[in-house]
């Protein structure tokens, strides 16, 4: 259906579609093995069909987003973030209070669904910085101190808002995926590395920083000032010694290490699991992965991402277009960074955040989100029409 659908219209590169459709029934297999053994009170046959609906209605986002060409994306931009803008607003007020005390997240709940605005957020604020990033090229194509001065305060101030907006939700982990979004499109936005060996400095200086404060006493009191959590600190303690409290702050990731180590190199098989761990339907759905299937499955699993990405660099190497260029940087940090931190936190890499694995966890806005970016790097095979910035001047 879907080939007919597209036939003779443009090109589909089905590469990619395969690759995301193998991550779904990776997605949905480990989705039904979690709600099997950890899942208490829920009706596992309907919370599997409720993420296939989710696939299914990404797949329509994708369909129809990869028909909107470089044009339409420039001219749409502003208005998709305005409106994401709105969405991050709205929910400050109408977020739903049961949700929150039972989470700690913001979300808006109409019945048993949920949406968590951010989500959206991501692909429209790639859209638009991408926007800025090839407006301010185009203007001015002699990089120089003043130019990159400029471009640096474009991101920062079309940034620090949506940034703001997050953090006011009390989302510290969403909020490092958009600072690595805009970490990933500005690396790739042309500035010279006079002022991006700086910012990398200032960068490792503030993580540096941040370290010390979380790790300290005094530094946790002046954080707590700031609207930083006593959950959040717990998150840290169990991080940085996963067995000192098993049984409270610590159990849901030293259960995912033993569940994951449990698995071995070959898994305990398919449904088969010796280790309960909360929450492993979402944040730690890569522990299922790891006791099934072994070390040997955790690497096709990443070999799958390895191909993806590598795919979308493809894809952007063959349209030699520098807008979509700029969008697909951001995309694929918005990717690599759920990828390396979920996986982190499940071994005890990172911190935990609760940031979800794309296209395995269960959550509809996750979901939704990351298919949105799949669309848009879609769309630049689907029209598969390379031009310079300097031939953008029909769609100002």
């Amino acid at each position: 259906m879907i080939k007919r659908f597209f036939a003779h219209e443009g090109e589909v590169d089905w590469s990619i579609i395969f690759v995301v459709m193998m991550l779904a029934l990776i997605g949905l297999a480990s989705l039904y093995v979690a709600g099997t053994h950890d899942t208490v009170g829920v009706n596992v046959t309907r919370m599997v069909i409720m993420q296939a609906a989710y696939y299914f209605a990404g797949i329509v986002v994708v369909m129809i987003i990869m028909r909107f060409d470089s044009e339409q994306l420039w001219r749409v931009a502003p208005y998709i973030f305005g409106f994401g803008v709105f969405l991050m607003l709205a929910v400050l007020v109408f977020y739903s209070r049961a949700y929150y005390a039972r989470t700690g997240g913001m979300w808006f709940a109409f019945g048993p669904l949920t949406f968590q605005p951010a989500e959206f957020m991501k692909p429209a604020f790639i859209v638009m910085l991408a926007r800025i990033i090839s407006q301010h090229n185009l203007n001015n194509p002699v990089h120089d101190w003043r130019s990159d001065k400029m471009l640096l305060i474009k991101i920062i101030a079309w940034s620090a808002p949506v940034v703001v907006l997050v953090l006011a939700q009390h989302d510290f982990g969403t909020m490092m995926v958009f600072l690595a979004i805009v970490f990933g499109m500005t690396l790739v936005s042309g500035l010279s590395w006079k002022i991006l060996g700086p910012i990398m400095g200032v960068a490792g200086a503030l993580g540096t920083t941040a370290i010390l404060f979380v790790t300290q006493t005094w530094g946790r009191h002046i954080l707590e000032k700031v609207g930083f959590e006593a959950y959040q600190f717990a998150r840290v303690d169990a991080w940085l010694k996963p067995s000192g409290d098993t049984s409270n702050s610590a159990y849901q990731l030293w259960q995912s290490m033993k569940a994951i180590g449990s698995g071995g190199l070959s898994g305990t098989g398919f449904n088969v699991s010796h280790v309960a761990v909360p929450v492993r339907e979402s944040d730690m759905i890569f522990s299922v992965i790891g006791e099934n299937f072994g070390f040997v499955g955790s690497i096709l699993l990443l070999i799958l991402y390895f191909l993806l990405i590598y795919q979308i660099f493809q894809v952007v190497y063959d349209t030699s277009n520098q807008f979509y260029a700029y969008i697909a940087a951001g995309v694929v940090m918005m990717l690599l960074f759920h990828i390396f931190e979920n996986i982190g936190m499940n071994i005890g890499l990172v911190p935990l955040t609760g940031i979800p694995l794309p296209f395995i966890s269960q959550g509809g806005s996750a979901l939704v989100g990351n298919m949105i970016g799949i669309g848009l790097i879609m769309s630049m095979r689907y029209h598969n029409r390379s031009f310079s910035l300097s031939e953008r001047q029909g769609f100002s």
